[in-house]
């Protein structure tokens, strides 16, 4: 049977590399998820009151080399963090260029494993590869697949929860690390007011923070959109089957 050629797509990134004897130990102290064993697991950088400092993509390419994929903006907010933190870790931490590209695919040899899109795909860095969709495609597939973003959807008004982020890039088992306690509080005791949700919306893609009613009454804010799809958080007593205004057009929970 002849293979299929997969879908590719680049995806800007930062690279930041944590390499030595400690540095398993290290990470493992700061970030919300275990670092693996071996491929890749989504993660945080956490406030001690658990705000969002960076998502991460972790990636366990040795014993003791660690890679953390992060947005664009932010590798030097993650390098300086994990510097400042250190302490007598012994370990290196320094930023590292790539070019990250995402295949569409079951599988990819030497690909990391990201689950950003709700299918297979892997991130493939400095690979040689035709880029077969552009940039607006890509987005529709996150927003498609309720994935939050660093400066949309997350920012110091949004707690790992409301995102989605406690369903994979929390472990409620590991060690103590920043921001663990609220966290755990939310997760054993309490409920979030509101949640990422992906909305239909006739017309005109809405701008980010236009206001959702329901009703008559305010019950959310938009954080990205394209032609026909966007996110927004609700608050968390909306029905399902609500029918939602969006500025001047209707919407529907996806």
């Amino acid at each position: 049977m002849a293979s299929v050629t997969p879908v590719v797509a680049r995806r800007p990134r930062a690279y930041v590399a944590v390499r030595g004897p400690q540095a398993i130990e290290y990470l493992d102290r700061l970030l919300s998820n275990d670092v693996p064993e071996s491929g890749s697991v989504d993660a945080l950088l956490l406030t001690p009151k658990a705000r969002v400092i960076a998502p991460l993509l972790v990636w366990r390419r040795g014993p003791d080399d660690v890679l953390l994929l992060t947005e664009p903006e932010l590798g030097e907010v993650v390098r300086a963090h994990l510097v400042r933190n250190r302490f007598a870790a012994r370990c290196d931490i320094e930023l590292e260029q790539h070019v990250s590209a995402i295949f569409f695919a079951p599988d990819v040899e030497g690909g990391i494993e990201n689950r950003d899109y709700a299918e297979p795909a892997f991130e493939v860095l400095d690979a040689d590869a035709e880029v077969t969709l552009g940039d607006d495609e890509l987005e529709r597939r996150r927003i498609a697949a309720a994935t939050p973003r660093f400066g949309r959807e997350l920012d110091d008004r949004v707690l790992p929860a409301e995102a989605g982020l406690d369903e994979r890039a929390i472990s409620f088992t590991k060690g103590c690390y920043p921001g663990q306690e609220p966290i755990a509080r939310q997760h054993y005791r309490g409920k979030v007011n509101r949640r990422l949700r992906v909305l239909d919306v006739e017309g005109d893609p809405p701008d980010a923070e236009t206001p959702v009613t329901y009703e008559g009454k305010d019950v959310g804010r938009v954080t990205s959109a394209v032609p026909g799809l966007a996110l927004a958080y609700l608050r968390a007593e909306v029905p399902d089957d609500a029918l939602l205004r969006v500025g001047s057009s209707t919407a529907r929970v996806h």
